[in-house]
């Protein structure tokens, strides 16, 4: 006994409605994934080559109303920025945040800025550096 097709003759009505979809979204897949791309190359060119001032925490010393922070800095010469440190205590609470601005000609900065305190703070953590 032989079961009869439902599909017609091979080459006769042109292409199925499955091959078709499947063309579109292999276009469009490829169309969205190629604008993705150029999207985060884009983003990661405007982070890194727009960024004219960075900062690192190298050390940091704690008292009991106060945070001694050292901080390195880079910047472009000429460029004036500031930089944000904050403290946290024991339990996770913020105990001081400030801004610590930097210009001048200089394009690498060491130095050691005093973060005051509400109560005796566990941490110090460079929250980031932005030029004005």
């Amino acid at each position: 006994m032989s079961t009869a097709s439902t599909r017609g003759p091979e080459g006769r009505y042109g292409r199925s409605s499955d091959e078709r979809a499947d063309r579109t979204l292999k276009v469009a897949g490829t169309v969205l994934g190629t604008a993705l791309l150029a999207l985060v190359g884009y983003l990661g060119y405007h982070y890194v080559g727009e960024s004219r001032i960075s900062g690192e925490l190298i050390a940091f010393s704690i008292s009991d109303d106060a945070v001694k922070v050292h901080l390195e800095v880079r910047k472009d010469a000429g460029t004036s920025g500031y930089c944000t440190v904050r403290s946290q205590a024991e339990n996770g609470a913020e105990v001081g945040r400030a801004d610590f601005r930097f210009s001048g000609s200089d394009t690498r900065i060491d130095k050691v800025v005093t973060l005051r305190t509400t109560a005796r703070g566990t941490s110090a953590e460079l929250l980031g550096c932005h030029a004005d």
